[in-house]
């Protein structure tokens, strides 16, 4: 410790490890200590803390008011508590406004006394005045004797202004990070919370001094499924941190791949050449990256996306040998030398002196819901432990898991919780697959196989280039996460590029020219394409929708002109169909984004009781998501929600034409289905289906889904905005 600097009050050390906008429970308050600050509130740990160390008291409503503006004389009281002054024995510090009376008078003149406060010019200290964030960082910086050794990256704290030195040295001790990379907030006022977190990360300075800690600071994307447009907006957002933080790394958590016109017309190079210039370090590859891999050209377009990409692509769990258009292009190794273009388990990347390791993972569960066929997926667990060793045997102790398995997907196959629960030494999982928006970072340190470091932080940044993920990290020497901040800025905020916006046009005008073609159909309504949400569990994913009968409907139409055998059904899964169109005139583009993914239609030959048990499939999350939720044409379903995953189909039946009645599925009977190759394959795990596939049961017509919906859509007097009860889920009823 510096032994110059003055020492505030003991911090539990559960506060310690992470005190900035932290998660972890602090040990020695399980409950909250005041009734308005629950433990989802962002200063809940340093007000449980100060509160546990005799510093507050809150008010005598049992409260605190965290997001109350904090007075002068609050802020005094709270830090002459911190630096346990004695305020009974003090001088007069002969404030015109403050007598000995007041309730405030004993901290301020015990503060005065120490030179960390000196009041107005008039010789007022105003205690009833609220305090701003200058005030109150010269008083933290001098009670602490934190003193700046640079300048700051904060543009409204210019070097001729009276606090920013007192800026400067807070935001060099990690204690404070500004509301923007370029914004300290000067002149704005402080919360009482907000005031309890300085207060415990000035503590936290003390105890882990600067010049012993290393700060690495992360900029993260995931799940950006082609949305080109947006990356020029995310360019101008990476340049504003980069001002800041020039030695910050940005990483891609996969799935580039899929689901705009983008993709569909240049197949993943208009979506890299912004990539490219925007300088990502590394990026790991999603389950959408192996879309292509059954068609006629195979994985073509990923090679030429990987070969082209000026950064390296990690992956730690893939075998990609068995794949002649890899050879050449990936290595098991890590390295402290990566190529661009090239596939690594992990590279070693120097930052500001210091070795950080990140490695890439992709979901095993690409097997079932992409096409990767010949490229293998290894355990991502063994694969994981293989990398942190391999890292610790290069002396690298700052790890970083770069992946894309979903923050808390599947169980049964992976997850970035239970690799943070399994894997020792991880420090920092940047993730993606789960769509999930992270608006702080998540920590664990319930890690179960060892304790030297058991705290691992998890981010997200939730999809479609809406958000940046920004994240800060402090390690000690020993590579430990001392303090942490993280955020998600909203890229609907920040200004286009003009840069990225030209070297988009190109691309934009090609997809302009075939978005905005006219299908010669318009809708009154919007075809709505729900996700569950907080307050909603009706998703595409788990619902009929009248988007996904229209869809299922141009399917049995057009699959019945192509056999001669009756086709009682037609299936389409949830999690293939995208997007909404609104009300007006529908386009190709809009046709389009609503099933991107490039499917054909194909015809299956199963048995009634393949059939229950693909339904039992399609509702076995319900009445939760589930990308395998199958829509249905000509036929519909009752299910139980509320009964025995495995046993929650209560009817299917298929409509009988020559009757206009519904008629059960006979279990030994054989029925002509139709839906995606994709789903026909096995996709979603409906091994029932793949098994139909292998045995011969299974005939692909090549035929474009979206080709199909729209020739439907054409097709229609009336296009159908409302559900018809296909699909009924009779315990919510």
């Amino acid at each position: 410790m510096n032994k110059k600097r003055n020492k505030f009050f003991t911090v539990p050390a559960t506060v310690l490890a992470v005190t900035a906008v932290a998660v972890v429970p602090v040990t020695a308050s399980a409950a909250a200590a005041f009734s308005d600050v629950s433990k989802e509130n962002t200063h809940y740990d340093s007000i449980n803390a100060l509160y546990e160390a005799g510093v507050i008291s809150g008010y005598s409503d049992g409260t605190f008011k965290p997001g109350q503006d904090v007075t002068r004389g609050q802020a005094a009281k709270m830090i002459a508590g911190a630096l346990k002054l004695d305020t009974t024995n003090v001088t007069n510090p002969n404030f015109a406004d403050i007598n000995p009376s007041n309730q405030y008078y004993g901290p301020i003149a015990a503060l005065a006394a120490l030179n960390v406060i000196s009041g107005f010019e008039d010789n007022t200290y105003r205690a009833n005045e609220t305090i701003t964030r200058g005030q109150m960082a010269k008083m933290i910086a001098t009670a602490t004797k934190l003193t700046a050794k640079g300048t700051s990256p904060f543009t409204d704290v210019p070097a001729d202004n009276q606090y920013a030195n007192y800026v400067t040295a807070l935001y060099e001790n990690g204690i404070t990070t500004g509301i923007s990379a370029t914004e300290y907030g000067v002149k704005n006022n402080v919360t009482r919370g907000q005031l309890a977190t300085f207060i415990v990360r000035a503590q936290n300075s003390i105890d882990n001094p600067a010049e012993d800690s290393f700060k690495l600071s992360i900029m993260h994307v995931n799940d950006t499924h082609a949305r080109a447009d947006m990356l020029p907006k995310l360019a101008t957002a990476v340049k504003e941190q980069k001002a800041a933080n020039p030695d910050s790394l940005i990483l891609h958590g996969g799935d580039a791949f899929s689901g705009t016109l983008y993709f569909n017309e240049f197949k993943g190079q208009a979506d890299l050449a912004l990539l490219n210039k925007i300088g990502f370090d590394a990026m790991v590859l999603g389950n959408h990256e192996f879309d292509l891999g059954s068609s006629d050209e195979g994985h073509q377009a990923l090679v030429d996306f990987i070969t082209a990409a000026k950064f390296p692509i990690l992956d730690a769990n893939i075998d990609f040998s068995g794949d002649d258009k890899f050879t050449g292009l990936f290595t098991d190794l890590i390295s402290s030398e990566p190529e661009n273009g090239k596939i690594y388990s992990g590279i070693v990347k120097e930052i500001n002196g210091e070795k950080v390791g990140i490695f890439g993972l992709t979901t095993e569960e690409t097997k079932d819901i992409a096409s990767p066929e010949k490229v293998k997926f290894e355990n991502y667990i063994e694969e994981a432990n293989k990398a942190v060793k391999a890292f610790e045997g290069l002396g690298v102790n700052k790890i970083i898991a770069l992946t894309h398995i979903g923050y808390d997907d599947n169980p049964n196959i992976d997850n970035d919780i239970l690799l943070a629960e399994n894997v020792e030494g991880i420090d920092v999982i940047v993730g993606g697959h789960s769509h999930t928006k992270l608006a702080e970072p998540v920590v664990v340190n319930t890690n179960t196989v060892g304790e030297a470091k058991d705290t691992t932080l998890i981010v997200q940044a939730n999809e479609y280039v809406k958000y940046l993920g920004t994240l800060d990290v402090t390690f000690d020497k020993n590579g430990v996460v001392t303090e942490y901040n993280g955020e998600l800025l909203d890229l609907g905020k920040v200004a286009d590029d003009a840069e990225l916006v030209e070297l988009l046009a190109p691309y934009k005008a090609k997809v302009d020219e075939v978005n905005n073609k006219e299908i010669g159909v318009s809708i009154d309504e919007d075809l709505v394409n729900p996700r569950a949400s907080d307050t909603s569990l009706v998703s595409v994913r788990s619902s009929e929708t009248a988007l996904g009968n229209l869809i299922t409907d141009g399917m049995l139409a057009k699959a019945q002109k192509y056999t001669d055998k009756k086709v009682v059904m037609a299936l389409q899964n949830g999690g293939g169909i995208r997007a909404a169109i609104p009300a007006g005139n529908i386009t190709v583009g809009q046709v389009i984004t609503v099933l991107p993914f490039g499917n054909t239609l194909a015809l299956m030959d199963v048995t009634g009781a393949e059939l229950k048990a693909a339904f039992e499939v399609s509702v076995n999350n319900a009445p939760n998501e589930n990308g395998g939720f199958l829509h249905i044409a000509g036929g519909r379903l009752q299910y139980d929600s509320s009964k025995e995953v495995g046993s929650r189909v209560i009817s299917v039946e298929y409509l009988d034409e020559t009757t206009g009645k519904y008629v059960a599925l006979e279990d030994d009977k054989t029925y002509t289905v139709a839906t995606n190759a994709y789903t026909a394959k096995g996709g979603d795990s409906y091994n029932m289906f793949g098994k139909a596939y292998s045995e011969g049961r299974v005939t692909d017509l090549g035929l474009s889904d979206w080709e199909n919906l729209m020739e439907h859509l054409q097709s229609l007097q009336e296009v159908k905005t409302t559900t018809e009860g296909r699909i009924v889920d009779i315990s919510a009823k």
